[in-house]
């Protein structure tokens, strides 16, 4: 895709020169993903697929719900094996590939698929509830308009030892191109951090990767001027260490994520600033949020509704 029309023409004949190739126009189904023109862009959604999903579970007449996480954990959870381990695999793993175009499902996604080895009735009874947030939002899909601006900024947010089990943090970042969404990620750190600055900077370092990589990608396709990129970290601790070496002494057991982060803001790569946790986007990725707060964070991601005609 492009905007030179001489440029793509003069492509897809040297790919039809040597492959046997066919032009299908314009995108409007391709792997399970539909394209819906918008008055200013595209929305990317998977429609078919959700309802999809809904039949193999046999869900497809349970009532929606607003959030796909209930913010307050029941007072007891059955530890009881669920009775096909088979089906919930099928099912979550199935729910990977909608978060393509549904990034406000990455945590709650995330969760269900570290249970996959041994699922419990609780899980099963947790992944139905994913499945009723998914029935009440079958027409949204992610949105990607056009904008005039190529800054590239990203969000990094951290919780500390949020999992009960092993006192692992949840980490979380968006990057976004202009008004974009282009890039995000739910995951559970791989060691346990001894203090929230340290989950923080495990997470800061994490996107810091993710951006180089992206403004590798886009000077290679002929994208510039790039504005140096910005990172929004809500950590005072994570984001001073950035740029004064005198908290090195404090945190040695993060060393190598504090040299890369450090010598790529010293070289001028990337900026790190300070923001509120109000405003901070990756919080949708790091742990069960009420309804106007995963609302008002699902609409930052560009998460939206087809358009009425």
């Amino acid at each position: 895709m492009g905007n030179d029309q001489a440029v793509l023409a003069s492509l897809l004949t040297k790919l039809s020169n040597t492959f046997k190739i066919r032009d299908l126009g314009e995108s409007g189904f391709f792997l399970g993903i539909e394209t819906v023109k918008c008055a200013d862009g595209v929305l990317l959604l998977q429609h078919r697929y959700m309802t999809d999903i809904l039949k193999r579970a046999g869900m497809t007449d349970y009532k929606p719900l607003a959030t796909p996480i209930a913010t307050s954990l029941p007072t007891s959870v059955s530890t009881e094996p669920y009775d096909d381990p088979t089906q919930y695999r099928s099912i979550a793993g199935a729910l990977q590939y909608l978060t393509v175009t549904r990034p406000d499902l990455s945590f709650a996604v995330n969760l269900l698929c570290q249970h996959m080895h041994a699922p419990t009735t609780a899980h099963w009874e947790q992944l139905k509830r994913v499945l009723r947030y998914v029935k009440g939002t079958l027409s949204m899909g992610l949105c990607l308009r056009q904008s005039s601006s190529s800054d590239l900024h990203a969000f990094s947010y951290s919780d500390w030892a949020g999992c009960p089990t092993d006192r692992r943090s949840t980490s979380g970042y968006a990057v976004f191109l202009g008004t974009n969404l282009v890039s995000w990620v739910c995951r559970k750190q791989k060691t346990v951090a001894r203090s929230s600055t340290e989950a923080e900077y495990k997470a800061l370092a994490d996107v810091c990767a993710e951006v180089i990589w992206i403004l590798s990608l886009l000077r290679e396709i002929g994208v510039s001027p790039l504005p140096v990129p910005k990172l929004w970290c809500d950590n005072l601790g994570a984001t001073y260490m950035c740029a004064n070496p005198i908290f090195h002494a404090r945190t040695k057991h993060i060393e190598i994520d504090y040299h890369f982060v450090r010598d790529r803001v010293a070289a001028g790569d990337i900026q790190v600033n300070f923001i509120p946790t109000k405003d901070q986007v990756a919080d949708i990725f790091t742990k069960p949020l009420a309804e106007p707060r995963f609302s008002f964070l699902r609409d930052k991601l560009q998460v939206t509704s087809v358009p009425s005609a």
